[in-house]
């Protein structure tokens, strides 16, 4: 992981991926690698084209060079992307990137917005 930059890459671009990526873009440590949702018209998809980061209706597409990726957010809340993503790290021998699970980023969003912030992820799978 470089020590100047932090190399991102977001899984889902619904509401809880768009307030993430609106705090990422502001920060000047952040590189934003690509989008991908299944929805084009996703607000996190929109956002992303408008600051021309890459986007993708396939999170595939961006895991073809996935050490590139120094974290890989989860904002999906679907335990088959989250078992598909490991099961991809796995494959391809990816010991750099780090998964976050939504569940960080509701962390991270709740103490953004100073309240418990709930999103769609279970907890029941991790």
């Amino acid at each position: 992981m470089s020590t100047e930059t932090f190399k991102i890459a977001v899984i889902g671009g619904g509401n809880a991926g768009l307030e993430l990526l609106d705090r990422l873009f502001t920060a000047e440590f952040v590189e934003i690698l690509g989008v991908a949702d299944t929805n084009p018209e996703a607000p996190g998809v929109l956002l992303a084209k408008e600051h021309n980061v890459p986007v993708t209706l396939d999170m595939y597409d961006l895991l073809e060079d996935s050490t590139q990726i120094d974290i890989l957010i989860d904002v999906t809340g679907i335990k088959s992307v989250r078992d598909a993503l490991r099961n991809h790290m796995q494959q391809v021998g990816n010991h750099h990137t780090v998964i976050m699970h939504e569940r960080i980023s509701a962390l991270l969003l709740s103490l953004f917005n100073g309240m418990m912030i709930h999103t769609k992820a279970s907890d029941e799978y991790y």
